[in-house]
């Protein structure tokens, strides 16, 4: 499917949408929503327990979030919800401030997220390099596999620490604790969503685990921890709505977490609104995008929820299921909330290994593995970029981590624009010899067309290259049929 509408206008892309909505649309949508709010389930619950909260607010997040990030959003076919690259930074606000901390924290991110929106500095996320992205990725794909590895295998460990190295050793001194159960059911749900992702990629291997698992955990009474174990259950209803307690000696600490959120958040948000692109030929609009992610953080917090970003997962899932609207991603959001009114009891049951196994999966997918030997292929700056931005994310602070993604980033792109800066003398010989490349000295060849670039092509400037693509029917040889003659 091919779209094309209105890419730089500052209307959401629901508004521009329902100008030709239509019933067929309506149930594309409807098919595509609730398949993907399903699939959200499982992910918006582990993703706040592992976040060390209670399952409900990354419930609540998709809720709220999701519904205004497609509402208000520049992308077709977006989900926004939580997600895994926030699951590291939240645990450590949580730890060191609070519940309170962290709603204060995603509220001061959310405005940030709308400031960029409306400066118009969206645009400038594809600035930030591939290395940088890459080792974010390869890094938060290893932190949430180690915050699992306790309830993959089953292991009694009264409080994970929240450092990489910490959770290795306290992994290793209570490895005797390891739990068969447990370990079987985790691994067994690794395997049939790996299976079902391999041989049968429209069936949702999340949520026939997530069931699976858990039919079988309660029917044979299965001695394994759940959610009404550790936090007692789900709490049914709507998301209430409450202000967080204000602590203003809070903002000056939260500054840098919420500036890491603000730029993690918008960073995944544009790079899965551009793989719907790819899926769907449509372009977003990346400042209405982020202005519709500020104000869904800032909504969020206020009724208990996570911050939110686009989910490339998801977003993905979205496409497969034949979205075809935003009004796909609102109906996700109804759809976990119909779970929330009239289900919530029923997730008390979910074994905590099953979600393990869930998060393992998801961490894998994400760490972007196969871009790494493409990195080592790059110069000697960009791989040590690389490889310093995945060893302060593992081994040190996220925040530390983006901070110094960002410096590299502007240092690594002012290298690349000096490397292209060069000085020749002027001689009779050097003016001869470009009378060979000038266009005024010599005819293009009929039926042959030519562009010009000026300046630095580097990776920030590549999407100027659409200019070709959309003059490709006017050039000559070009059929009707869409190919070169």
């Amino acid at each position: 499917m091919k779209f094309a509408l209105g890419q730089d206008t500052p209307l959401p892309k629901l508004i521009l949408c329902l100008k030709d909505y239509n019933a067929r649309k309506f149930f594309s949508d409807l098919v595509a929503g609730v398949t993907v709010g399903l699939v959200a389930l499982p992910l918006a619950m582990a993703f706040a327990m592992s976040s060390g909260v209670a399952p409900q607010a990354g419930l609540y997040c998709a809720v709220v979030a999701g519904f205004l990030i497609s509402a208000l959003g520049g992308s077709r076919v977006q989900i926004g919800g939580p997600t895994g690259a926030f699951v590291v930074v939240v645990s450590a606000i949580v730890a060191k401030h609070g519940l309170d901390g962290l709603f204060i924290c995603t509220l001061m991110a959310g405005v940030v997220l709308m400031v960029l929106g409306l400066t118009g500095l969206g645009t400038a996320i594809k600035y930030i390099p591939r290395p940088v992205v890459i080792g974010f990725t390869n890094g938060i794909g290893i932190l949430i596999a180690s915050t699992q590895i306790k309830d993959f295998f089953g292991l009694r460990i009264e409080k994970m620490p929240g450092d990489f190295l910490g959770r290795l050793g306290a992994i290793a001194r209570h490895w005797n604790s390891f739990s068969w159960t447990a370990t079987i059911m985790a691994g067994a749900t690794v395997l049939l969503i790996f299976t079902l992702m391999r041989f049968y990629k429209r069936v949702p291997g999340s949520i026939i685990a997530l069931f699976g698992g858990t039919a079988i955990a309660w029917g044979f009474h299965l001695s394994l921890e759940t959610i009404a174990t550790r936090f007692g259950g789900i709490p049914s209803g709507l998301p209430r709505f409450a202000l967080p307690t204000f602590r203003p000696e809070l903002i000056l600490p939260l500054l840098s977490p919420a500036l890491t959120v603000a730029m993690l958040g918008a960073i995944e948000s544009l790079l899965s609104a551009v793989v719907a692109d790819r899926m769907t030929g449509d372009r977003h609009n990346p400042n209405v995008e982020l202005f519709g992610q500020g104000v869904a953080n800032i909504m969020s917090p206020l009724f208990g929820g996570l911050p939110a970003t686009g989910a490339i997962a998801r977003t993905a899932t979205n496409v497969r299921s034949g979205a075809q609207t935003p009004v796909a991603g609102i109906i996700h959001a109804l759809t976990l909330l119909l779970v929330l009114v009239f289900a919530a009891p029923l997730a008390k049951h979910i074994p905590l290994a099953v979600l393990a196994g869930l998060l393992l999966v998801v961490a894998y997918n994400m760490g972007e593995w196969a871009e790494i030997p493409e990195i080592l292929k790059l110069s000697k700056a960009d791989i040590a970029v690389w490889l310093i931005t995945f060893t302060l994310t593992v081994f040190a602070d996220l925040t530390v981590a983006v901070e110094a993604g960002m410096i590299l980033a502007a240092l690594l792109y002012i290298h690349k624009v000096t490397v292209t800066s060069t000085v020749s003398r002027v001689t009779p010989e050097y003016v001869q010899a470009g009378f060979a490349h000038s266009l005024q000295t010599n005819e293009l060849p009929e039926g042959a067309a030519a562009y010009r670039i000026h300046g630095p092509f580097l990776f920030g400037s590549t999407d100027k290259l659409s200019i070709i693509e959309e003059d490709l029917p006017k050039l000559p040889g070009w059929s009707s049929c869409g190919c070169a003659t």
